[in-house]
């Protein structure tokens, strides 16, 4: 009976160290089970860190890419306007003359070139009108450094023309309302 006994606490014991032996293996897969997890996560958090930080790279440089096409238009705009802007400035010295060969044709008996010369005028002005062209309008006003550029000062005739545009000189210009040529003007003091 001894014998008996003796098998079945060794029984006991072997069956009480394979559960034993299976919590180990369990604790142990447990373990790495845990440590894979964290390292995952550890791996998940920098992926996680690396796509954000190339989402906001890509937001700056669409930002930046924007910021760059929008200068680029304005750029090309001023360039054109610029260019007009040079263009008409240069004519400026041939409406000038068209203004004084009427002045002059008005004493003249001469009725086809004053047509010829009124009619080139009106259709060259006409013309810029539509590109943005607009005469300062000066004689009679109130002197507006502005607009206006005093070429010389005279006694004002009456006390009401005091500080007034007397005379123009040489006519002024806008282009699309910004200031082509000043008026140069005689004001009265």
């Amino acid at each position: 009976m001894e014998e008996k006994e003796t098998k079945q606490v060794h029984k006991e014991t072997a069956e009480e160290s394979q559960p034993q032996k299976k919590t180990d293996k369990q604790a142990k897969k447990a373990a790495e089970a845990q440590k894979k997890a964290e390292e995952l996560e550890k791996k998940l958090a920098e992926a996680s860190d690396k796509l954000s930080a190339e989402h906001n790279d890509y937001l700056r440089l669409m930002a930046e890419f924007e910021t760059f096409r929008r200068r680029s238009a304005e750029d090309r705009l001023n360039m054109v306007a610029t260019a007009s802007a040079d263009v008409i400035k240069g004519l400026l010295p041939v409406l000038d003359d068209c203004e004084r060969a009427m002045q002059v044709l008005e004493q003249s008996s001469d009725d086809a070139a004053k047509e010829g010369t009124a009619l080139i005028y009106n259709k060259l002005m006409a013309y810029l009108k539509t590109k943005g062209l607009a005469v300062i309008e000066a004689k009679g006003e109130k002197f507006d450094t502005d607009f206006h550029e005093a070429v010389t000062q005279i006694p004002a005739p009456s006390p009401e023309l005091q500080g007034k545009v007397l005379d123009v000189v040489q006519t002024g210009y806008l282009l699309s309302g910004k200031v082509l040529r000043y008026a140069k003007v005689v004001v009265g003091a």
